[in-house]
């Protein structure tokens, strides 16, 4: 394993959603609002996207009275197929991960491939957990079910 391999996390998922209805839950912000970095225990949520190549976006998440602050920039934007763009918490690190979005037409749905690089190893796992938890509230929003941030149970 290389060392950039190690400091990568890649998930695939599949979603009963057109690619560009899965593309556009990752860039319209009135679709993001209900399931990117937000979590049952979210007292508010901000989202803020300006979702072209050197644009910035912005989410602001309040638990327990704090604010978790992830912003970044978008550095590549092919709708529906591929989305790349930076990511960072300052709160907790000045550094910043890159994350892709790849989305491949199936059948009725779409396979969504995940990569972020850059991770420190120690970090994967619970960012695995934190991307499937939203993946499951993505998927209920797609499907117009639950409200966002609730947690379906894992099939």
């Amino acid at each position: 394993m290389t060392v950039a391999e190690d400091r990568r996390l890649k998930m695939t998922r599949r979603f009963a959603a057109s690619p560009e209805r899965l593309f556009d839950a990752w860039t319209d912000p009135s679709q993001a609002h209900g399931w990117l970095f937000t979590t049952p225990e979210s007292e508010s949520h901000t989202v803020e996207m300006d979702p072209r190549v050197g644009g910035r976006w912005k989410i602001v998440d309040r638990r327990g009275g704090v604010d978790y602050t992830a912003i970044g920039e978008y550095l590549e934007i092919d709708r529906p197929h591929r989305l790349a763009f930076s990511f960072g918490m300052p709160q907790f690190s000045p550094g910043f991960d890159k994350v892709t979005v790849e989305i491949l037409a199936d059948g009725q749905g779409s396979v969504m491939t995940l990569t972020q690089e850059g991770l420190p190893p120690a970090y994967i796992a619970a960012t695995e957990d934190g991307w499937a938890k939203m993946f499951d509230a993505l998927a209920r929003q797609l499907a117009g079910g639950e409200k966002s941030g609730q947690r379906a149970a894992t099939n």
